[in-house]
């Protein structure tokens, strides 16, 4: 992290500090069912200000696996997150490829959902608009290689995972030589 290949994911039930001088993402913890509820994510983005400049995100509160829950959940974090001054990310969730898409909201698109939404069409469509319109694009859960290029395949700009998590001495030499093959072959995932 300190010297930046990779960086580092926060949630406010992870009590893992922010380190400084390293890039970072607030994650909510919806996916873990850890979320703290929109006052105490907002409190907890506020103590963090410090560490605001290196935030790549914060993801507002989704419902996994539903995309018009999700946007309703969303709504009123999204502008609230950015008041907060951090650029702000919709979780992406199955079913969003049928809805009005509020892409003024928000400045990251976080690619969530089920697994085969997340690697269908869909999820690849919405990465391709999101990029058009100026958006950064993020994939959650990638624990693999192949997962990892795949996300790069599709045009997303960031990734996140347990991977490292489970074992990090061992996983850590080869997730950087992951990262050292997307680098390699740079010009191969620039999604159109």
């Amino acid at each position: 992290m300190q010297k930046g290949l990779i960086g580092q994911i926060c949630t406010p039930a992870s009590g893992n500090a922010v380190t400084p001088g390293v890039d970072w993402v607030a994650d909510n913890g919806v996916f873990g069912d850890t979320y703290p509820g929109d006052e105490k994510y907002l409190a907890w983005l506020d103590e963090r200000t410090w560490a605001r400049a290196r935030c790549a995100f914060a993801v507002a509160p989704d419902v996994v696996c539903d995309a018009q829950a999700t946007l309703d959940r969303s709504a009123p974090m999204l502008t609230a997150i950015r008041r907060a001054g951090y650029p702000v990310a919709l979780a992406a969730q199955n079913g969003l490829e049928n809805l009005t898409v509020p892409w003024a909201d928000f400045d990251v698109l976080f690619l969530g959902g089920d697994t085969a939404w997340k690697l269908g069409p869909h999820a690849r469509q919405l990465t391709v608009e999101a990029k058009a319109r100026g958006k950064r694009v993020h994939m959650g859960r990638v624990n693999s290689g192949r997962r990892i290029r795949y996300a790069a395949y599709i045009g997303c700009h960031s990734a996140d995972g347990t991977y490292l998590a489970h074992g990090p001495d061992q996983n850590l030499p080869k997730l950087l030589g992951w990262l050292r093959v997307l680098d390699t072959q740079a010009p191969l995932w620039e999604a159109s």
